[in-house]
């Protein structure tokens, strides 16, 4: 899975870890991505978006569409 936000772009960014002795080895910062159905041009649409989108309003979610069960037939 792609960890970059789909509306913004937030990617994963690259830093160092520190022990308490001092030793270096690099780390990855990842994203806060969460998959979401949004509502894109007035369609659904399943993406990926990180939370700081989700809090500020730049995903609309689709609304839950109500299960449909089959009819039986006689």
């Amino acid at each position: 899975m792609a960890k970059s936000c789909d509306i913004c772009g937030k990617a994963p960014t690259f830093g160092r870890q520190k022990s308490h002795a001092h030793n270096v080895s690099p780390r990855r910062f990842l994203p806060n991505i969460q998959p979401v159905k949004a509502v894109v041009n007035g369609t659904r649409r399943k993406m990926r978006a990180c939370t700081r989108c989700l809090r500020s309003g730049l995903v609309t979610k689709a609304p839950v569409r109500p299960k449909t069960f089959a009819k039986p037939t006689t």
